[in-house]
């Protein structure tokens, strides 16, 4: 399923909702099914910084394609980091890189969040991109 596709699912899943309490409890609920890091996973190279909650998320490359996996200490951090990793997730770094991430507006899950969970968001896509960056040159350099 494409990065495009898996919006669209999200995003007939938040339609199915008629009230934003109701869309915020969805994601809430997507959050329990997160797996938690170990504890020796949650370091400050994991951490990331500008999420209104504490936050890491661990990148590992290979064959090509980006893999995470992310802890969010709030339920609603890791209901939010459940959908983007779900989107992100088993992408090559230049899927990745080239994706816009204004796309995600369409599932209209920014007007439920607080400015600030909204720089949170970002700071953790950015993270994302940063990671992306770093798998395309470290295998820029291996070829």
């Amino acid at each position: 399923m494409t990065m495009q596709e898996k919006i669209a699912r999200y995003k007939a899943d938040f339609d199915l909702f008629f009230c934003p309490d109701e869309k915020i409890e969805y994601i809430i609920d997507l959050g329990k099914h997160q797996i938690p890091l170990k504890e020796n996973e949650k370091n400050d190279e994991s951490f990331i910084r500008g999420c209104s909650s504490n936050a890491w998320l661990i990148c590992e490359c290979d064959h090509d394609k980006m893999h995470f996996r992310g802890e969010g200490e709030s339920m609603m951090a890791k209901g939010m980091m459940h959908i983007i990793l779900d989107i992100f997730n088993h992408r090559t770094p230049e899927e990745i890189l080239s994706f816009d991430p204004a796309q995600l507006q369409s599932m209209g899950i920014a007007e439920l969040l607080s400015p600030v969970r909204q720089q949170g968001l970002e700071a953790f896509l950015n993270t994302i991109y940063d990671h992306a960056k770093r798998c395309k040159s470290a295998q820029t350099k291996e070829a």
